[in-house]
């Protein structure tokens, strides 16, 4: 399956985005779980997941083809 995995903010310096291809990974909490170890750095921060341009709170099912946007906490002004 490929993901596309956009990053924002300090999380974009220490991980570019690009796309992945994973196998075995079904769910974004398995996703999490697979890019914190990949990107050590990931696990020390708090962020937010995007799919298809829609934060999500809770775990969700992938797809081939979608689209993770991986967001550092922010603030409206």
């Amino acid at each position: 399956m490929e993901i596309e995995i956009i990053s924002f903010g300090k999380i974009a310096e220490f991980m570019a985005n690009q796309r992945l291809t994973v196998d075995g990974i079904k769910t974004t909490a398995q996703l999490k779980d697979f890019l914190e170890q990949e990107f050590p750095p990931l696990a020390g921060i708090k962020y937010k997941l995007a799919l298809n341009k829609t934060i999500i709170q809770e775990t969700v099912e992938l797809k081939s083809g979608d689209t993770v946007a991986i967001m550092p906490p922010f603030s409206g002004g």
